[in-house]
């Protein structure tokens, strides 16, 4: 089969590196990739959010099967755009990328279906917002751009002060764009945090390895949020009988709630969980796969992915396995020196052969933001590399992956040190 990846960051590397393993898979494109993924699958340079010139490339180049990894393509309609054209594609259509495109359509869903969550309320206008958040009076709170924000659309205000300077940048300075014309307004909610991915033909749901996110950008989750420095899997913290409660109270709930509401979710589903002390709440959804989060999950995945991929979208999960390995696996972003806010790019990237570490065993290099420039790989991009690693134990995946990390050098390479700590103390007790 020819496919066609959409997306061009570490997720997508990592999609690409689990299809390749798969024997039906014979061709693989991706666009608009990056220098990293160019070793691994050929890439078009087409905008992921441009949906006529995507379909009409598929089209040309006769894809039999489209994989669309990221949020924005999946919120403008692109899984629905290709199906009229013929080319059946892995993520949900636009009526269902809303669990992840709109915070008040989510936080409607779980309402109405009663599934776990944090209190909230939902407002258009700015001065409401305030009147809402003084009335309340109990802080820290969450503010919420409606739509997507590259993960950044969410503030956790201390005080008073914090809230008027945050409703202010999203809804009046618009820094999220039309994104920011409604926020929800949420409860804080404390408690260790697991992202649980999940396969759903709409009907079936299985779920994948849980996993941990860093998205503090410093050691001692210090630092501004980010889109993640790292991540380990599994998840301590998701235990059993947590995995348990989960499926009886979320999981399963939100497939029926969204065949319910005429909008059957398809492809990836993604949920961030919050284990409090009352019980696990969703903080939100996202319409597919996480990143770093994917980068590992995918290196544990024992079944044939294309496979999967392929029953998600044909209504066939039920009858396919899903079946991942017992051990562990860690990633270690490298990010560009002053990520999140402002960075240099091209800089020269060293260590790596064809993309990879030669002779690193059970270590994949997951390029987020590289590019080629007379044959040089060099840095395009905040997060530059995800270095992920296997091992039969978390420590065991945690030191592979950290070795790895010191073979690889760029000008203001910046990385966290204490990926997977948290994670560790957990295993202890």
């Amino acid at each position: 089969m020819k496919i066609l990846v959409v997306g061009g960051g570490g997720r997508e590397h990592a999609i690409i590196r689990a299809l390749k393993k798969s024997p039906r898979c014979t061709e693989i494109w991706c666009a608009p990739g990056n220098g990293g993924i160019s070793y691994d699958a050929a890439c078009k340079a087409i905008p992921s959010t441009d949906v006529a010139g995507m379909v009409a490339f598929a089209k040309a180049e006769k894809f039999d099967y489209a994989v669309v990894a990221q949020d924005d393509p999946l919120a403008l309609g692109m899984v629905d755009a290709l199906a009229a054209v013929g080319i059946p594609a892995f993520g949900p259509d636009k009526a269902a990328a809303r669990i992840e495109a709109s915070k008040v359509f989510s936080k409607d869903l779980m309402k109405k279906y009663h599934i776990p969550t944090a209190g909230y309320a939902a407002f258009d206008d700015p001065a409401k917002v305030m009147e809402y958040i003084r009335a309340e009076n109990k802080y820290p709170t969450v503010i919420k751009a409606d739509g997507l924000a590259l993960g950044k659309g969410v503030l956790i205000c201390q005080n008073e002060a914090e809230a008027e300077a945050g409703v202010k940048e999203i809804m009046l300075d618009k820094k999220f764009g039309a994104s920011g014309n409604h926020v929800v307004v949420e409860e804080f909610l404390t408690g260790p945090e697991v992202s649980v991915l999940s396969f759903t033909d709409g009907k079936t749901l299985k779920t994948m390895v849980s996993s941990m996110d860093h998205k503090r950008a410093n050691d001692g989750d210090t630092g501004l949020n980010t889109g993640g420095m790292g991540t380990v899997a599994p998840n301590p913290y998701y235990t059993p009988a947590i995995a348990a409660r989960c499926e009886k109270e979320i999981f399963l709930p939100t497939i029926a709630a969204m065949q319910k509401e005429g909008c059957p979710f398809k492809g990836c589903l993604y949920f961030g969980l919050m284990l409090t002390a009352e019980g696990p709440k969703v903080i939100e959804y996202n319409c597919r796969f996480g990143d770093p989060e994917t980068q590992v999950v995918l290196p544990l995945l024992e079944s044939d992915f294309l496979e999967i991929m392929l029953a998600t979208t044909n209504g066939t999960l039920d009858q396919t396995e899903v079946k991942f390995s017992k051990g562990a696996a860690a990633c270690v972003i490298l990010a560009s020196g002053g990520y999140p806010v402002a960075y240099e790019k091209g800089k020269e990237i060293f260590g790596l052969t064809d993309g990879q570490l030669p002779g690193a065993e059970d270590v994949t290099v997951y390029h987020s933001g590289t590019g080629r420039k007379e044959e040089k790989l060099v840095t395009a991009g905040g997060r530059v590399l995800g270095v992920s690693a296997t091992a039969a134990t978390l420590p065991g995946a945690l030191e592979k992956a950290y070795k790895a990390t010191g073979r690889i050098a760029f000008e203001g390479m910046h990385q966290r040190k204490d990926i997977g700590a948290k994670a560790l103390k957990a295993l202890e007790h």
